[in-house]
């Protein structure tokens, strides 16, 4: 098989329907729009949400709660998740980011006590778990808060 020999499989693909090329092809003349009105013309319809004037759906529904603007969002590791690294190793904010254990520090690392944990490590983030703290000293590694 060559490349230009290449073809999509059976069904797989619908050919595009082109609009106002004549009554014979189902979609001449008003090309599917109708008569008329708002929605006939070009650039025209309403916005997302519009309900014809009605106070919509999202303005009718009341004010729930409040969104603190200072909030900090940490980057969650659990404790399984420590146990990819060698024995002995510093595993910092950093390191988690470059082997991809975290996509984003945000505000920082935070650890979490899920799981066990097998290997005596060395753990630099910003904020520990009780249980995380607890379960990483009596697996023989030691906690830093940076």
């Amino acid at each position: 098989m060559k490349l230009h020999e290449l073809k999509p499989a059976e069904g797989s693909r619908k050919t595009r329907n082109r609009v106002g090329r004549g009554t014979g092809s189902g979609n001449g003349k008003t090309a599917g729009k109708g008569h008329k009105g708002q929605n006939a013309r070009s650039g025209g319809g309403v916005r997302p949400g519009f309900e014809g004037g009605q106070t919509p759906l999202f303005q009718r529904l009341p004010k729930r709660g409040f969104t603190n603007i200072n909030r900090k969002d940490f980057a969650i590791v659990n404790l399984e998740t420590l146990n990819r690294f060698e024995e002995g190793t510093e595993v910092t904010p950093e390191l988690l980011l470059e082997t991809g254990i975290v996509s984003n520090v945000k505000s920082g690392v935070k650890i979490l006590g899920n799981g066990q944990l097998e290997k005596k490590l060395t753990v630099k983030a910003n904020k520990f778990s009780a249980s995380a703290k607890e379960a990483i000293e009596s697996a023989g590694g030691s906690v830093e808060v940076i």
